[in-house]
């Protein structure tokens, strides 16, 4: 009989020891898993700004590469553009003068050639022999013989001159083209520089818009925990809690936004943030405070792209698929804190056994029964919620991540 007790006492160990092993290569997997999440996923609309901005600032820094290339050439063409300019003004008169003097060559050497012409045909016409018509004859000789030296000569004036207008005009459209050059990169510059300003405007609303979003956030994080401290649920470390300040002050201060690895390396602020005790959860699974869900920010640090500021979220944030969704409590309870606040607006906190606290931020309204002191059942609506849910989990002083209890 003692012996079958034994043996039944070392099967039960067996079994139990299995249990316990199974239980935690899924508790490990499932810490795994958080871990990788909780850095991987951030806030959607919040990194959707930090990448435009990112995005934006690679854009000016090429716009300003574009830039710089642009003044440094115009610099060095500018001397060779006034040069040009003059010179081209100086051909341009030449030019005319050209012009002017071979419309005159081209008149004198039609007249002379129509007189070449003329003296040829009367020459070419029977003459009676007679002294005075020799004499004649001979003039009319010597005047078709200078008539024809006389357009020989305009000729070749006429061809010169021809020659040095086309070499004027080969120059003066080089200087044309390279005038037009400088003058179209002037104009490039200038819409460079305009879109560069755009940009620089753009730049600062967007970053000013994310800088106003992460403050709240921020706020919000440290609201919760000043009322978690005030209830004696958590405990603030206040060396630590200065540090962070700081670190955020000088990350907001700082006129330079952290770029990622195509962008120059700047100095990061916000290097540590305020440790916060993290504890697995190990008891039974529950409901989540209201179904279906979307969950927008998950438990666990990331870093800020924008500030390099880096950030403990110690709640999760559930979007509902319908406004005015009805929040219920996720184990039995009794209720300890049920108020308004100005930046988390209703926020209801509920005591479970083992030192186990729910908080449930960010409510639209809480209903009218939960006040403080009351007890309330798992699946008690104690509120209702339109944006998101704030939904934060602790355990004496440690923090759990709050999936952990539904999934």
């Amino acid at each position: 009989m003692i012996r079958l007790f034994l043996i039944l006492i070392l099967v039960s160990a067996i079994l139990f020891a299995k249990t316990s092993v199974d239980a935690n290569i899924k508790k490990t997997s499932n810490k795994l898993s958080s871990f990788s999440k909780n850095y991987s996923n951030i806030n959607k609309k919040m990194a959707k700004t930090a990448k435009a901005i990112l995005k934006q600032k690679k854009e000016i820094l090429i716009q300003q590469k574009y830039l710089d290339l642009l003044k440094k050439e115009l610099g060095e063409k500018e001397s060779s553009y006034s040069e040009n300019t003059t010179q081209l003004k100086d051909l341009k008169k030449v030019q005319s003068n050209l012009k002017s003097i071979q419309e005159k060559l081209e008149e004198e050497l039609v007249f002379t050639i129509a007189q070449s012409v003329s003296l040829s045909i009367i020459l070419e016409e029977e003459i009676a022999a007679s002294q005075e018509s020799l004499m004649e004859f001979e003039v009319l000789k010597v005047m078709l013989e200078n008539s024809k030296k006389k357009v020989k000569e305009l000729n070749s004036k006429f061809y010169s001159n021809s020659k040095n207008i086309d070499i004027l005009n080969t120059h003066a459209n080089f200087l044309e083209v390279e005038i037009a050059n400088i003058d179209t990169k002037r104009k490039n510059l200038l819409s460079t520089q305009k879109k560069n300003k755009k940009a620089l405007k753009k730049l600062t609303i967007a970053e000013n818009s994310y800088k106003k979003e992460l403050k709240k956030l921020l706020k919000k994080q440290d609201l919760l925990k000043k009322t978690l401290a005030k209830l004696n649920i958590i405990k603030i470390d206040e060396i630590n809690k200065a540090k962070e300040q700081e670190e955020r002050r000088k990350a907001f201060d700082s006129k330079r936004i952290v770029s990622d690895r195509n962008l120059p390396k700047v100095k990061k602020h916000g290097s540590s943030y305020q440790k916060v005790k993290t504890k697995n959860y190990v008891g039974d699974k529950t409901i989540a405070p209201f179904s279906p869900y979307t969950i927008t920010k998950r438990y666990g640090t990331y870093t800020d792209p924008i500030y390099g500021i880096k950030v403990f979220n110690e709640s999760i944030s559930l979007k509902p698929k319908e406004k005015n969704t009805k929040v219920k409590t996720v184990f039995n309870g009794k209720v300890i804190y049920a108020d308004k606040t100005a930046v988390l607006d209703n926020i209801v906190i509920v005591q479970h056994l083992n030192g186990l606290h729910t908080i449930y931020a960010n409510l639209t309204q809480i209903s009218p029964n939960i006040k403080k002191g009351v007890k309330i059942k798992k699946g008690y609506t104690i509120g209702r919620v339109s944006d998101e849910l704030i939904f934060e989990v602790t355990q004496k002083s440690y923090h759990i991540n709050p999936e952990r209890l539904f999934k």
